[in-house]
């Protein structure tokens, strides 16, 4: 037994008998820091989940000849609609109104891309910002 501790006083013995020591400054700001950016990530992850739902519930239109064909696409890709003017049918030409109908796909794709890259560039943008210290 140590000189002036008394049985059953753990003095400054601190968990599994191991002597308690103070926590330097630079782990205390390393550890701000880490809760910072875990904080950070928490934000940035809602604001992900935002995005992704606001993706899914978006509506966009592909065209081709002039508005001759248009198709409606979702946020998840699923076709939703298929608008063929009447005087591009012809029985003898069905090869025209295929390439209308794949273009005018084509189209609305893109479309959803660039929508979708209005909507997660500021996410992006944010992500590649350096972390203040």
């Amino acid at each position: 037994m140590q000189p002036g501790i008394q049985p059953g006083d753990p003095g400054s013995l601190g968990v599994f008998g191991q002597s308690q020591q103070q926590v330097p400054p630079e782990a205390v700001q390393g550890l701000q820091q880490l809760q910072a950016a875990l904080m950070q990530a928490h934000q940035m992850q809602h604001k992900l989940i935002e995005a992704q739902q606001q993706i899914a519930a978006t509506e966009v239109e592909g065209q081709s000849g002039g508005g001759l064909v248009v198709v409606s696409l979702n946020g998840s890709g699923e076709v939703l609609g298929i608008r063929i003017d009447p005087q591009v049918v012809d029985p003898d030409d069905v090869e025209t109104l295929q390439d209308l109908v794949v273009g005018a796909l084509h189209n609305a794709a893109e479309n959803m891309r660039e929508t979708v890259k209005g909507i997660l560039g500021p996410l992006a943008a944010a992500a590649e910002r350096p972390q203040e210290a």
